[in-house]
């Protein structure tokens, strides 16, 4: 016969979490973290294992309430920094979820732990959300000074052509032609300048860099890319930081790999040094 929750000890209770946890009974999981954390409030691995399952149920507040109490306990809490990194994605609040998911990446790099492309992964979507964030500001405040010079140049039409009837050495004739011309400058602005404006647009819905670009280690655009014997491209420096700090192994494929088998990628950086050319704003990506 099993004992009772109440008589367990705060790691059987953790253990038996960790049991449902695998079974996805969530909800039963959290239930024993939450006495496993009664019986033991110091220990910060039960609170990001209940923020796990906090996450799995889509409760992202809670998720990233107890991941901050973990890291007030270890500020180095690998899993602490990267839940609420994810938690923070969900509640969009990007810069600091970007934050908290580079510094969960820097500690696995530190502490030489592996975390396969989880970690990353999030990182590289926070950061496509951020910028699609700032993306769609951008484009709003364009949206924004469009509508605010064609409002000016209705305007300026306006007050001349209110200029053009109070003219005493003028006839209605004249006066009739004058205020047609000042209305087909103003139509030729304005359509000048909504063509500008769709210039803007059209170069605007291109403004994605292709994955490929990016090292898959910092996820930035490459400067200096290498290819190792596997046929993978990184960042020189990211993949000479790994081979230092965590092993002699390609991250991705898992192959033995040496800084002397990296050959300087010069095809990439050709494509990479043509977009950015082509595609300035991509220096802010």
């Amino acid at each position: 016969m099993s004992k009772p929750t109440q008589a367990l000890t705060d790691i059987e209770l953790k253990d038996h979490g960790n049991k449902l946890f695998a079974a996805r009974k969530y909800e039963d999981a959290i239930s024993c973290y939450s006495k496993a954390i009664i019986k033991n409030p110091n220990n910060p691995t039960y609170f990001t294992n209940r923020a796990l399952c906090y996450i799995k149920l889509k409760r992202y507040e809670s998720s990233s309430q107890d991941c901050r109490r973990a890291l007030d306990m270890d500020q180095n809490l690998i899993k602490g920094h990267f839940f609420l990194g994810i938690s923070l994605l969900e509640l969009e609040y990007f810069d600091e979820a970007i934050k908290h998911l580079q510094r969960a990446q820097d500690l696995g790099k530190e502490q030489k732990l592996n975390f396969g492309d989880d970690i990353a992964s999030q990182l590289r979507l926070a950061r496509k959300k951020r910028w699609n964030l700032l993306e769609e500001k951008r484009i709003q405040q364009e949206i924004e000074l469009q509508s605010y010079l064609t409002r000016l140049i209705r305007e300026d039409m306006e007050n001349r052509i209110a200029k053009l009837k109070l003219e005493d050495n003028m006839t209605e004739e004249e006066k009739k032609d004058a205020a047609s011309d000042v209305e087909q400058q103003c139509e030729n602005y304005t359509n000048e300048l909504n063509g500008l404006f769709a210039k803007v647009d059209d170069r605007r819905q291109k403004r994605e860099v292709p994955d490929y670009l990016c090292g898959k280690i910092s996820f930035e655009i490459l400067q200096e890319p290498v290819i190792t014997p596997s046929g993978i491209t990184y960042e020189r420096k990211d993949i000479e930081e790994h081979l230092q700090r965590v092993g002699h192994f390609d991250p991705v494929t898992r192959v033995p790999l040496t800084v002397d088998q990296l050959i300087p990628n010069f095809s990439m950086k050709e494509v990479v040094d043509s977009f950015i050319q082509e595609n300035e704003w991509a220096l802010e990506y």
